[in-house]
């Protein structure tokens, strides 16, 4: 068995892999060699970053399992391995807790106004200027997978009423108030003073938060994406925020990445743009490769992975989820 690697692995990563499946024979490819490499593998882990010929891999017919190392899975969801017996499986909430963190910053940095305090530092003015508080609000959670249980989880003691959809609205936390089908989001959006993205990007989910969509949420109301950019159409989002419905935006995803010098987002004083970099980690290899080597083992006894996606939906179930399980 050819197991082919993409994420940035270190030598005792390789070691680790290695004594989790002793008979494999592991080859690091990196973002330089992927391409060339995936048609010979049986097994591939990591994330394509560059453009990969999936066709020449489906053809080569020797793919049997992916283990993403990322949540989102558009870089190996092409029609081709979802049609295919290629079994695929994500890195869905091993990152939770740092994409909750940086929701913790986007919102806090939003709500108390942080672009204008650091425009006004750069100036060296000490001007007194409005805020807004989080404690009363309703916070509204688009997608409750294990980002946005963990987003709930911590924003519980704050004082906020927190209400969700999901395509999948079993196992209600505790810490959500009402937990909904994602036919409510209307709903949640008529609710919400906070709407928090933690959906998966899918053909269902593209393009979602249109002008219409936008339009259902509480005038004055924040909007936060830890998502995926495509989620939500720009040209919506900066009308949004020009007619004054939308008060502030924290976005750490862009429809289109990276986000075009030009775009109106950047000088507006109520947004706040990170780069991507909500499931970063110190420890990010390291969670892959302990996740890999799990469903490794579960593979190699022929039990499904952890984070077994439906190919059809782009997301695993509920029930094949990842839950932090030791090897």
């Amino acid at each position: 068995m050819r197991i082919v690697l993409c994420y940035p692995v270190l030598d005792r990563h390789i070691a680790q892999i290695q004594a989790a499946a002793p008979d494999a024979e592991i080859v690091d490819a990196g973002q330089e060699r992927i391409d060339e490499l995936l048609p010979s593998a049986d097994v591939f882990i990591g994330h394509a970053k560059v453009p990969v010929d999936w066709d020449r891999v489906l053809a080569a017919g020797n793919l049997k399992w992916i283990q993403s190392s990322a949540a989102g899975l558009d870089h190996c969801l092409v029609p081709g391995v979802i049609d295919s017996d290629i079994v695929v499986s994500s890195a869905s909430g091993l990152f939770a807790p740092q994409v909750a963190e940086q929701t913790f910053a986007l919102l806090f940095g939003v709500l108390r106004r942080l672009p204008l305090f650091f425009r006004a530092e750069a100036t060296r003015d000490f001007t007194r200027l409005p805020t807004d508080d989080l404690r009363g609000k309703t916070v509204g959670i688009v997608g409750l997978g294990g980002n946005g249980r963990v987003i709930a989880k911590m924003l519980a003691p704050w004082e906020t009423r927190l209400i969700a959809t999901d395509y999948f609205p079993v196992d209600k936390p505790n810490e959500i108030d009402q937990l909904w089908s994602s036919d409510q989001l209307p709903r949640l959006l008529a609710e919400s003073d906070i709407v928090i993205l933690t959906l998966p990007l899918n053909s269902q989910t593209e393009g979602l938060f249109d002008e219409a969509c936008i339009a259902q949420m509480k005038p004055g109301s924040y909007l936060i994406n830890v998502a995926r950019g495509a989620v939500v159409v720009e040209s919506a989002l900066t009308a949004a925020l020009a007619s004054g419905h939308l008060q502030g935006v924290g976005l750490d995803v862009t429809e289109v990445e990276p986000l075009s010098p030009d775009s109106l987002l950047w000088d507006d004083e109520r947004v706040i743009i990170t780069p991507h970099v909500g499931a970063q980690s110190y420890r990010r290899v390291d969670d892959s490769t302990d996740l890999a080597c799990i469903n490794l083992k579960r593979y190699l006894k022929g039990e499904s992975p952890y984070n077994l996606v439906d190919k059809k939906l782009g997301f695993p179930h509920p029930s094949v989820a990842y839950r932090g399980e030791s090897q």
